[in-house]
């Protein structure tokens, strides 16, 4: 029976941050990481950025080589044994461990028709699969209109593909942009090439001759149209993969809870990355993040803490994106329902924007605007009253 100090359930960033954060404490004890993907650690965000703008695959893959660990890849966890300090996997063989890290991340929600024809994009593999698919084909439809969708048709459209884009909301990432920003978006990407069908219901699919056709209804008449396509992804949200931890017993809401140590309700068990809900003290409030900057940091910050190093994650992640020749970065409670505050220095090009609740910043989107992140934290970590007067020109700082 395999028997290790340090036991790693997850084979993504968090995970991997995870190893290095150990061996910034602990030089030499052992490591295993069982992986349900069969590729080593890799950078996720070029998927549906930089690899379609020319950057070479092998930029993706973490340097993990070197650092002590024994990868059991292509090897799902089935079962954790709290009590006895074991982990299972799919091919039953049995993993001892003094202190284990769930990273176990998150699995794409998945639509009721469609099966394998649709991408539901999220791993190397997926990015394969639409590489593969673009070098045949000419037209591809994206499901779904917010982080991933967006990417997505628009590095599909920069490659010169025709592109159609339905999502339900009004507009591009409606529910985490004011309105003003994602109906801009619509005919931004119009302008660009994508089709785009907001407020569209993707109702069901069939299958002619080997091509995949989308049935689609849109307001006001909801008349349904089909969209025919030789490729079909989708990116309408993921579910954090929490079944191991809730049949283990420990506590899950929204995600595994940690405290600010990143122990789970067990004091040997450690969780991080996109599964994981913590605190954040400076919000006063619990989140599940499910973007790069969280699991790089919470990970490393979760190895050392297994290693024997006292922490306190109180960090608030970022979050960026490229859309075609835009790009933002993010910090917060980025959500359309809160009051927002614009300051712009060139409308839907340049500027910040302030979501506020109660007369408090809770989150910052800094629009074409860069290395402001710190700036937003800080602000975000001020308990006002602010009023739309007083953010005025307050960032970039």
């Amino acid at each position: 029976m395999p028997d290790y100090k340090y036991l790693i359930v997850g084979g993504g960033m968090a995970a991997e941050a995870a190893v290095h954060g150990i061996r910034e404490v602990d030089r030499n004890g052992s490591i295993g990481l069982i992986g349900a993907e069969r590729h080593p650690p890799y950078d996720r965000p070029p998927l549906s950025k930089g690899l379609w703008k020319g950057k070479p695959l092998k930029s993706v893959w973490r340097k993990s080589e070197g650092m002590g660990v024994t990868f059991h890849l292509g090897r799902r966890a089935k079962q954790v044994d709290p009590r006895n300090r074991r982990v299972t996997d799919d091919e039953g063989t049995v993993h001892a461990f003094g202190k284990l890290l769930l990273a176990t991340g998150s699995s794409p929600r998945r639509l009721p028709f469609g099966a394998e024809q649709i991408i539901y994009y999220r791993t190397l593999d997926d990015y394969e699969r639409l590489r593969a698919l673009t070098g045949q084909g000419r037209r591809f439809a994206v499901i779904g209109g917010g982080f991933i969708g967006s990417e997505v048709a628009a590095a599909l459209a920069m490659n010169g593909k025709e592109t159609v884009l339905a999502f339900p909301d009004e507009g591009i990432c409606g529910r985490v942009f004011p309105p003003d920003i994602a109906t801009f978006l619509n005919e931004y990407y119009r302008k660009k090439g994508v089709d785009v069908l907001a407020g569209a219901r993707v109702t069901g699919m069939e299958s002619r001759q080997g091509q995949p056709i989308l049935k689609v209804s849109q307001p006001p008449n909801w008349n349904e149209q089909e969209v025919a396509a030789d490729g079909v992804v989708a990116g309408i949200g993921v579910q954090p993969n929490v079944e191991l931890a809730q049949a283990a017993g420990l506590e899950v809401d929204n995600g595994i809870r940690v405290d600010a140590s990143l122990r789970t309700s067990h004091p040997d068990i450690y969780a991080a990355g996109d599964v994981a809900g913590f605190h954040n003290p400076a919000l006063d409030t619990w989140l599940r993040v499910e973007h790069e900057d969280n699991a790089n940091t919470m990970g490393a910050m979760a190895g050392r803490a297994m290693a024997g190093e006292k922490v306190s994650y109180d960090h608030l992640p970022m979050f960026y994106s490229d859309l075609f020749d835009l790009g933002y970065e993010a910090v917060g409670e980025i959500d359309a329902r809160l009051e927002t505050v614009a300051d712009w220095k060139d409308p839907f090009r340049e500027g910040v924007i302030y979501y506020v609740r109660a007369g408090r910043v809770r989150g910052v989107l800094l629009w074409n605007v860069w290395e402001q992140v710190d700036a937003a934290r800080r602000l975000i970590a001020e308990p006002g009253p602010f009023r739309a007067a007083d953010l005025k020109g307050r960032l970039p700082a």
